[in-house]
C-alpha cells in the first residue's frame, strides 16, 4: 500500500519544530509568549529534546534516533517505550522528588497530547500505562496544590457557557415561520446542546457534587447519572448516589436553578426517567435508535425513513421516547476541555490544561471553608470535618500565618 506523502513528512518532522507553536498555544498574552506555564514547559521540552538526542541520560545513552540515521529526533522515533524510558530517566537519573517527577512528566505528556490533536502522532503514547509505570507515586503533593477553580475561572467558564446558550436559544426561538423543517431542527439541536453544557458547567461549578455522583460510570451500574426524577427545582435539591454507597440529597444553589429550568423547558423530556445530561454522541444514538425501534417491531426501511426526517438522531429519540444514556465522567472531561479552550480560560495547571470537574468541587470547598468554616463546608461537601480540614489545611495555615504576623507586629510596635 502506498504511503501518504503528507504522513511521511509529518513522521520525519523534528520534535523541536513543534515546540514554539505548542508553547504559543499554551502561553499567555499577545502571541502566547508569556506565563509561568510556558516558561516551565519550554525548559522541560528542551531537556526532553536533549535527552532524545542522547545529550542527557548517562554515558551509555545514545538517544532515540537509530544508529544508522544522521538526523534530529523525529516523530517516527516516538512510541510508548520512549516515554517509558524518559519516565525512568526522570525517576532515577536526576534524583528528583516524587511530585517533581510527576510535574515534569506532565509537561511532556501535555505536549504529546497536543501532537496527537495536531496530527503529528497517532496515539497519546505518554499516557499509556506502560509508559507511566516507572513514575513514582505522587504522595508529596499538598492538598492545596490540587486544582481548585478560582472565582475568576468560575466566572469565566460560566459566563462563556451562559452567553453561548442564550445565543443558541435565541437563534432557535426567533426563526421565521417559513424556515425549512430540517434547518429548524438543526437550530434546536444546537440550542439543546448549548443548554445542556451550560447546565452541566453550572452544576459542577456551584454544587460541589462529585462528578462520579452526577454522571454515568460504565463500571458501576448503580451510577447511571442523575435523572429528571432525581431533581426538585422548587426545593433546590437533587438526589445523588453518594461515595458512601447510599442515596442522599445534595443542594442546588440559586445560580444553578435558572440554567436547569431553561434547559428542561427546551428539552421537554418525554419521561422523568430521562437523564439530565444525556449523551449527544451521534454514533451511540444512531445505534440506539435503530435497535430500539426494531425492538418495537418497526421494519428497517421504516426506521431509515423516520431517521431521514430528522436532522439528528437525538431529536428522533426525544420524539419517540428512546431514552439515551447519561454522558460518562470521561465525557464530562471532554466537554470541559472543549469549553475551557473555547472560553480561553487561564488554567495555569501543569497536570490539567483545562478546568477539570473535580476542580469545581474543590473550588466550592475553598469558598465555603473561607466563608463559613470547616463544619459547614463538611456538610455541604458530604465529607467529615476531619477530612475537610486535611484537604484544605493550606487555608488554616495561611490564616495562622496572618495571626502570627499580627502578633509580631503587636510585640514590635
Amino acid at each position: 500500500m502506498a504511503q501518504n506523502p503528507a504522513t511521511d513528512r509529518t513522521q520525519l518532522t523534528p520534535l523541536t519544530n513543534t515546540f514554539e507553536r505548542y508553547l504559543q498555544d499554551k502561553g499567555k498574552g499577545r502571541g502566547g509568549d508569556g506565563g509561568n506555564y510556558r516558561r516551565n514547559a519550554a525548559r522541560e521540552l528542551q531537556r526532553f529534546a536533549e535527552w532524545a538526542a542522547g545529550d542527557r541520560g548517562g554515558d551509555d545513552w545514545t538517544g532515540i534516533v537509530p544508529d544508522d540515521a544522521d538526523r534530529e529526533p523525529a516523530f517516527s522515533d516516538l512510541d510508548e517505550r520512549v516515554f517509558r524510558e524518559y519516565a525512568r530517566h526522570l525517576s532515577g537519573d536526576r534524583a528528583l522528588k516524587q511530585n517533581t517527577v510527576q510535574t515534569y512528566y506532565r509537561y511532556i505528556s501535555s505536549w504529546c497530547g497536543w501532537c496527537v490533536n495536531e496530527g503529528y502522532l497517532e496515539a497519546h503514547y505518554a499516557q499509556r500505562a506502560s509508559a507511566m509505570a516507572p513514575l513514582p507515586e505522587d504522595d508529596g503533593r499538598k492538598p492545596g496544590d490540587q486544582q481548585a477553580w478560582t472565582s475568576e475561572q468560575r466566572h469565566a467558564i460560566t459566563r462563556y457557557v451562559d452567553e453561548q446558550a442564550r445565543e443558541a436559544i435565541e437563534a432557535y426561538t426567533t426563526l421565521p415561520e417559513d424556515t425549512d423543517p430540517l434547518d429548524r431542527q438543526r437550530a434546536r439541536y444546537e440550542a439543546l446542546k448549548a443548554a445542556r453544557d451550560r447546565a452541566l458547567v453550572f452544576v459542577l461549578a456551584y454544587t460541589a457534587v462529585r462528578v462520579g455522583e452526577l454522571l454515568r460510570d460504565p463500571n458501576d451500574p448503580r451510577r447511571r447519572g442523575v435523572r429528571w426524577e432525581d431533581l426538585s427545582l422548587d426545593d433546590g435539591s437533587m438526589d445523588v448516589y453518594r461515595k458512601k454507597q447510599q442515596w442522599d440529597a445534595a443542594s442546588l444553589p440559586d445560580p444553578v436553578i435558572s440554567p436547569l429550568r431553561s434547559y428542561r423547558k427546551l428539552l421537554d423530556p418525554p419521561a422523568e426517567r430521562w437523564p439530565v445530561f444525556p449523551t449527544f454522541d451521534q454514533r451511540t444514538l444512531s445505534t440506539l435508535v435503530r435497535e430500539e425501534l426494531a425492538d418495537r417491531g418497526e421494519r428497517p426501511d421504516a426506521i431509515a425513513q423516520r431517521r431521514d426526517e430528522y436532522a439528528r438522531d437525538f431529536l428522533l429519540a426525544l420524539d419517540a421516547d428512546v431514552r439515551p444514556e447519561s454522558i460518562t465522567t470521561d465525557g464530562a472531561r471532554s466537554i470541559l476541555k472543549r469549553l475551557s479552550a473555547a472560553a480561553d480560560v487561564d488554567v495555569g495547571d501543569a497536570k490539567h490544561d483545562y478546568l477539570a470537574p473535580h476542580g469545581g468541587r474543590r473550588g466550592m470547598g475553598e469558598v465555603l471553608v473561607r466563608a463559613f468554616g470547616y463544619t459547614v463546608a463538611a456538610r455541604y461537601l458530604d465529607n467529615s470535618e476531619e477530612m475537610v480540614r486535611e484537604h484544605y489545611s493550606h487555608i488554616e495555615a495561611g490564616e495562622l500565618g496572618d495571626v502570627a504576623t499580627d502578633a509580631l507586629d503587636e510585640i514590635d510596635a
